[in-house]
């Protein structure tokens, strides 16, 4: 049996107890030799915390010192004639997004992004071959979530960040990062289809999750609860790049001459947890309300499973028309504010719980709604707005309109305060300079990561003063911190 003697000078020679023999080098050993050095051969993982040891050695005693290392690796060895032991393969084969990615498998089955990456095509312009050595198309994408995730790291700093511990591997083929041209190659070879076919695993993903054990949802409704929603348009700046202002365009201006193009989107966040279940986008579009309800078309489109009979949705004053909202509730359940000039027809006395009946007309539609018309004192102070929501929820003992006018500040949680969180990482996070997607191509930016990141190169555009500069220079963790002060909820309406 041919084994490893220990010779007359040992790597462990001169080093205390508190260096690591081998000056940090990494220590190889075969897996079929890692054994539980429990007694009968019970698993160190049952319950335990002890480590594994190497098989055919020396039981280790109290006070040994003693090396543990971490599992970076489990790889085929390539040893050397001169007797080195390197691993065969490369980080690009085996690195992965940590928690994240084992989420992900737990949610949608093992190796989502292997798979995601065997369908993706690359385009022949931008990589004429696969050097597997440096880049494949699954690390690639892992690449460009991180990137993502961490909106202060170029896409170079991405990738070395994906490789972690990995890179320190003593490869076969030694592995170098590869330069941030190599990587915009292969992100445009990708192009935006398998971050969008990701994206859609992940967000249905968090649906089912929340469908399975959300139990802080936000809920209404005392014999049959329903999970609340909540949506809001909003608008993210992008990079000045011709492709970007053809394709998205710009509001504030008659002209489009505002300093920067922008997406127009709308999330669709659970009201409770704030997660993104949802989110059309498409250009800024110069009137808002018009643009936001051709996203609501696309979103009842392309999120079916979100608009169900379960679920309420919390909308706010930007008008959907009589049309949508009666396509809407003969999917879902509503609770809508309205502004003061949308005309409503009572159809009722005033009801026991203050709220009455009405009717929406619009477009060759007439909606029969439920109108909650109340006042707030919010901590000793007197709103003097009126509010006005409609529903379909017509049923004043299953959900008083009370209740139903408490549990409309929740839209603010839902959407309001998701977009600070969203927005919170990023330098300038204020009206007069706020936030920008990365990409200066309109299809490997929203189509393709649809997160907002703070953009990795310098733009002269953006170092110029504002002139609308922010009342706060950057948003921290404290500002997304939600406080949802006590209301009292005073009814406008009395019955006689």
């Amino acid at each position: 049996m041919n084994v490893y003697r220990v010779p007359p000078r040992a790597a462990s020679e001169g080093a205390d107890d508190r260096e690591v023999p081998g000056g940090g080098l990494t220590v190889a050993f075969r897996l079929a030799d890692v054994v539980s050095p429990l007694r009968n051969g019970r698993p160190a993982g049952d319950g335990g915390r002890s480590a594994l040891v190497i098989g055919g050695t020396e039981r280790i005693r109290t006070g040994e010192v003693t090396v543990f290392c971490k599992v970076v690796a489990v790889a085929p060895a390539r040893v050397r004639r001169d007797g080195q032991v390197q691993a065969q393969g490369s980080p690009a084969e085996r690195a992965t997004l940590g928690p994240a990615e084992e989420w992900l498998d737990r949610q949608a089955g093992r190796g989502v992004i292997d798979r995601v990456a065997e369908r993706a095509v690359l385009r022949e312009k931008y990589v004429k071959g696969e050097r597997k050595r440096l880049l494949t198309r699954a690390f690639m994408i892992r690449v460009i979530v991180l990137m993502t995730l961490v909106p202060d790291a170029d896409v170079r700093e991405a990738l070395i960040a994906v490789a972690g511990d990995l890179a320190m591997v003593p490869w076969a083929r030694a592995w170098v990062p590869a330069s941030a041209r190599a990587c915009g190659d292969w992100r445009n070879a990708l192009g935006p289809e398998p971050l969008e076919e990701l994206q859609a695993i992940v967000l249905r993903a968090s649906w089912a999750e929340h469908e399975d054990r959300d139990w802080r949802a936000v809920i209404i409704g005392r014999t049959r609860p329903l999970k609340t929603g909540s949506l809001d348009g909003t608008l993210i700046r992008v990079p000045d790049t011709p492709a970007n202002r053809g394709a998205f365009g710009s509001v504030g201006t008659g002209d489009d001459s505002s300093p920067f193009p922008q997406v127009r989107a709308l999330p669709l966040n659970d009201a409770s947890t704030r997660a993104l279940l949802g989110m059309p986008h498409g250009p800024a579009g110069t009137d808002k309300a018009a643009a936001e309800q051709k996203l609501l078309d696309t979103a009842l489109r392309d999120y079916p499973h979100l608009f169900t009979k379960d679920r309420l949705w919390l909308m706010d004053r930007n008008y959907h028309g009589a049309a949508r909202i009666a396509r809407l509730i003969a999917c879902t359940h509503v609770l809508i504010r309205l502004k003061s000039d949308i005309p409503l027809q009572r159809t009722s006395p005033v009801l026991a719980d203050g709220s009455y009946l009405a009717e929406l007309s619009g477009d060759g539609v007439t909606v029969a709604v439920r109108v909650i018309e109340y006042y707030a004192d919010v901590e000793g102070q007197d709103v003097p707005e009126m509010f006005c929501l409609v529903t379909d929820l017509m049923d004043i003992t299953e959900h008083p309109g009370p209740e139903l006018a408490a549990l409309y500040k929740r839209r603010w949680d839902g959407s309001e305060t998701a977009l600070r969180e969203a927005r919170a990482s990023l330098d300038g996070a204020g009206p007069g300079t706020g936030p920008m997607l990365r990409s200066g191509s309109p299809d490997l930016g929203p189509a393709g990561t649809r997160r907002m990141g703070r953009r990795h190169r310098d733009d002269p555009r953006r170092r110029r003063k504002s002139k609308s500069p922010s009342s706060f220079g950057h948003a921290t963790a404290k500002d997304t911190l939600t406080r949802i002060a006590p209301a009292v909820i005073t009814m406008a309406n009395q019955t006689a």
